[in-house]
């Protein structure tokens, strides 16, 4: 068994409370630039949903019909409008993310963040939570190629960090297109978590070795299997 030795993380739902700010940052975009009017908002929204995770383009290309010039005009509409919404309300961590985080640092592993939000975006959320020097990158699809669930963001944060191989990176994630990029790139452990945007169905539906209530017991459930190599005494 392979111990991990990096970590990769999503962010809104994951390490950072969402609250319906994504959706209310789609909903914003999508009215914004006719988006809106190409479809239903129940169905539009129902695919928002379902596509949690996975990169904003791509989804507003599916919202437009195809139009990729819409798609592009929606998409920074929508990182206009969540900025906006940050700035209305703030960003604030999953209860208990970033000692979550300093301590799965502490054991010696690497841990990346990845999102589908363009770098902006990405950049102005840690910069709210003052997590820039807290990990050892963050990555946006545009920094791998494809977002979600293709497994370029993994395999990126692997190259990136240099650890020695896929089978040791743990990805863990909220979404469905978080745990399919963690099994495609051929992560040696992907979880899901409750705290975001779909279920315990959807989460192992889509192949997760776990599904944890939060960020918080990512740490125990990779002693628990054995997962965690020893600390080297200094």
């Amino acid at each position: 068994m392979t111990a991990i030795e990096l970590v990769v993380l999503d962010m809104a739902g994951t390490t950072v409370r969402d609250d319906g700010v994504v959706e209310q940052a789609f909903q914003r975009a999508a009215e914004r630039t006719g988006v809106a009017d190409r479809m239903p908002w129940g169905d539009a929204l129902q695919y928002v949903r379902d596509t949690m995770g996975q990169s904003k383009i791509e989804v507003f290309t599916h919202l437009s019909g195809g139009d990729r010039v819409a798609a592009e005009r929606a998409t920074a509409a929508f990182e206009a409008a969540y900025d906006e919404i940050i700035a209305e309300q703030g960003a604030e961590e999953i209860l208990g993310a970033r000692a979550a985080i300093e301590q799965l640092k502490s054991d010696g592993l690497k841990v990346v963040l990845t999102t589908g939000f363009a770098p902006v975006t990405r950049d102005a959320l840690l910069d709210a939570l003052g997590w820039h020097d807290l990990v050892d990158l963050a990555l946006s699809p545009v920094d791998a190629g494809r977002g979600r669930p293709h497994p370029d963001l993994v395999l990126t944060a692997l190259l990136r960090t240099g650890v020695s191989s896929v089978q040791a990176v743990a990805v863990v994630g909220d979404t469905a297109s978080d745990v399919l990029s963690g099994r495609r790139a051929g992560a040696g452990f992907v979880a899901g978590v409750l705290s975001g945007a779909h279920d315990e169905a959807a989460i192992l539906g889509a192949g997760a070795d776990a599904v944890l209530p939060s960020i918080v017991d990512l740490r125990e459930t990779l002693a628990a299997r054995g997962l965690l190599a020893p600390v080297p005494v200094s």
